[in-house]
């Protein structure tokens, strides 16, 4: 009979396709997670990765994983819901996003509406939240752009602009709107490739024939980037929800002309699974949240 405890390891090393690394983030020793793929797959009478070179998963390596994250995810909302019961109904819900400035307007209503309900927030790229959904790491995801994953069901919350952010003194701070193609030579504070921030900076300047934008300022958390950017450093984009903040940094709003510059805020869940009653009560405060209202 497979352990639970090597299912999981798996797991791990099949996203990391690196032993050494999975070793180190599950505070094991190598050559004991090893033997522990090894024993797995001499269960199951057949290699998971390809060993020539780098460590790869095989097409049967990934059959079984989807396997795997389904049979985990089971076991943790059953899990889930033994303590659903326990707490009276009030559990957690573990609800990811690209990032938390987004979500403080509505947690902090669905705190008040429920404050024995606990929040999990985790930060996560849109790339990882179609794994994490089915693996049921996390019960809801807000994504800022498409995530295209096979079994996931879509709640749109908001479709809004994007604007371009300047400091106060910058030659465009004085303008209603600003075309992408004046924007070549600019230097942009920007996210990190994946996040929705720099994959629409580089869409927009794709579609109008220019080289990649200059970017001299890139991080993690986009909730930074109108703070570096009333520092000097550059322009960004910055979407409309931002200008309601409480927190807004003193930066100069231009709108970018055309209708490419926007982002559709969505509420994405896995369709398999058995949410827990904090998760359908999450989900309705945020379907139900008057996203185009202010401020956050």
């Amino acid at each position: 009979m497979m352990d639970l405890h090597a299912l999981r390891q798996f797991t791990v090393v099949a996203r990391l396709e690196h032993l050494s690394r999975a070793a180190d983030e599950l505070r094991v020793a190598q050559p004991s997670l090893s033997r522990t793929i090894a024993r797995l797959e001499g269960e199951l009478g057949a290699p998971l990765f390809d060993r020539a070179g780098r460590l790869r998963l095989n097409d049967a390596g990934r059959a079984f994983l989807r396997h795997v994250e389904r049979a985990l995810g089971e076991l943790d909302a059953g899990r889930r819901a033994v303590t659903d019961l326990a707490d009276r109904g009030f559990g957690t819900v573990r609800i990811a996003s690209e990032t938390f400035l987004t979500l403080t307007g509505p947690l902090g209503a669905f705190k008040r509406a429920h404050p024995a309900v606990e929040v999990a927030l985790h930060q996560m790229a849109a790339d990882e939240m179609g794994r994490a959904l089915r693996a049921q790491e996390v019960d809801l995801c807000v994504a800022s752009q498409p995530v295209a994953v096979e079994g996931l069901l879509a709640d749109a919350l908001l479709d809004e602009p994007v604007w371009l952010v300047a400091p106060p003194e910058h030659r465009l701070a004085g303008r209603d709107a600003v075309a992408v193609a004046e924007l070549a030579d600019e230097p942009f504070v920007t996210t990190r490739t994946g996040h929705w921030q720099r994959r629409l900076l580089d869409r927009l300047f794709a579609a109008e024939g220019l080289a990649p934008p200059r970017i001299v300022c890139e991080g993690d958390e986009p909730s930074a980037t109108a703070i570096l950017v009333a520092a000097g450093l550059g322009v960004g984009l910055i979407p409309d929800l931002a200008r309601r903040s409480a927190t807004r940094a003193p930066v100069a709003w231009v709108r970018v002309e055309g209708p490419a510059c926007r982002r559709t805020l969505t509420l994405l869940r896995y369709a398999e699974a058995r949410p827990g009653g904090a998760a359908r009560l999450m989900r309705a405060a945020l379907t139900g949240w008057d996203w185009a209202a202010g401020p956050v």
